[in-house]
């Protein structure tokens, strides 16, 4: 099994990879030149998530500067925020300053590359990210115009940039050769950082960096057009007995489930359906499945179906289809009091791990979601 899950990861890893090298070829080079050593630093100004706007010269005490562009939602940046910390920690008393900025266009990111996080890369939920990693560097947005992005021309994230006192770019690259943490063997970085500090050239001065694709503001196409997709998904229900619930609870699967149960007649139900068809398409490519049990009786099966299919609900979706609510109810979960909407979070062999009775907070059930199947590569 451990076999097959760092199969699995290597090949998550390449294809990652792959992309960030096709975004290169197709754009990053030809339209963005990306910054070279021994060029300087182009100015700008760009919002932080801490309410400042920053500018060049804001970091003019600094004697090194070091830019990351990364952003919420690649795996590969969630695997280096730790670092990126501990390098504040281990460097800010000798005159390195860190910033990092998103490059991201929010609306260029489709949601099957979400599945990995639980925010995706606008401003607000940049704002969510630094609070609850606990940011010690300003983070900068730059997802509305990416103008400065295009001037300095990172390719992936993350991508470092490093500038002398003079804001000159002495080293251009990777933070370290090794995402999975505390698998590195060479620390490019950390290296560029004390020959600088020390006065000596950079031996190394660029490396190749790897990493999620810039998501330029051309990719809203994509965007669309996987919407457009999704919206044609075949969706069906099947009825669903006793029996068939209490074996959907076992879970004798390796994938995290949500299951949730609603109703037509129930208003917050229907409301809620598209934050969980926007988690289905985003973890959907993971060890993850959703499941919807509908309580309308036989007669609306009709208007069950209907529902689900105006709301694009293209999961595994079943009609209890039973007069005996009570009885879906102690099959589901003894603790469920009986009202609707109920959701239950179920990771594989049975244990339920996440409750929620009423209508999800969606940025919980994402957290609790992600937090089973993991942020990144390890």
């Amino acid at each position: 099994m451990k076999l097959l899950y760092r199969t699995r990861a290597a090949i998550g890893r390449l294809t990652l990879g792959l992309m960030a090298l096709t975004t290169i070829a197709a754009i990053g080079v030809d339209d963005y030149e990306t910054l070279k050593v021994g060029q300087k630093a182009p100015a700008f100004s760009l919002p932080g998530t801490d309410g400042e706007t920053y500018t060049l010269d804001s970091f003019s005490d600094a004697e090194v500067l070091v830019m990351i562009f990364t952003c919420n939602h690649c795996p590969t940046a969630q695997a280096y925020e730790e670092r990126m910390k501990q390098l504040v920690v281990d460097y800010q008393d000798r005159g390195v300053a860190v910033v990092a900025v998103s490059p991201n266009d929010p609306a260029s990111v489709r949601l099957d590359e979400l599945g990995y996080t639980d925010l995706s890369d606008s401003f607000e939920e940049m704002q969510i990210r630094a609070a609850d990693m606990a940011y010690n560097f300003p983070y900068l947005y730059d997802g509305e115009t990416q103008e400065m992005s295009k001037a300095y021309g990172p390719v992936a994230t993350p991508h470092v940039f490093v500038f002398d006192r003079d804001r000159v770019l002495q080293y251009i690259g990777r933070i370290d050769d090794e995402e999975r943490i505390g698998k590195a063997k060479t620390h490019d970085l950390r290296d560029a950082l004390e020959a600088m500090l020390a006065g000596r050239p950079v031996a190394n001065a660029t490396t190749k960096t790897f990493g999620c694709s810039v998501k330029w503001a051309d990719k809203t196409g994509d965007v669309q057009r996987a919407v457009k997709r999704w919206q044609e998904e075949p969706v069906s229900v099947e009825t669903i007995t006793i029996e068939g619930v209490k074996d959907l609870m076992k879970n004798d699967t390796n994938k995290l489930r949500v299951i949730n149960i609603w109703a037509t007649w129930c208003g917050p139900c229907v409301t809620e359906m598209p934050e969980f068809v926007d988690i289905n398409r985003m973890y959907r490519g993971r060890r993850f499945e959703l499941i919807t049990i509908s309580m309308d009786g036989p007669e609306l099966a009709e208007d069950v179906l209907d529902v689900l299919k105006r709301n694009h609900v293209s999961s595994k979706n079943y009609h209890f289809a039973n007069e005996d609510a009570y009885a879906l109810i102690e099959a589901l979960d003894p603790e469920w009091p009986g009202p609707i909407p109920y959701t239950v979070l179920i990771k594989p062999g049975g244990e339920i791990v996440f409750r929620q009775l009423s209508k999800i907070d969606p940025l919980e059930l994402k957290r609790e979601i992600v937090n089973h199947v993991g942020r990144y590569y390890d």
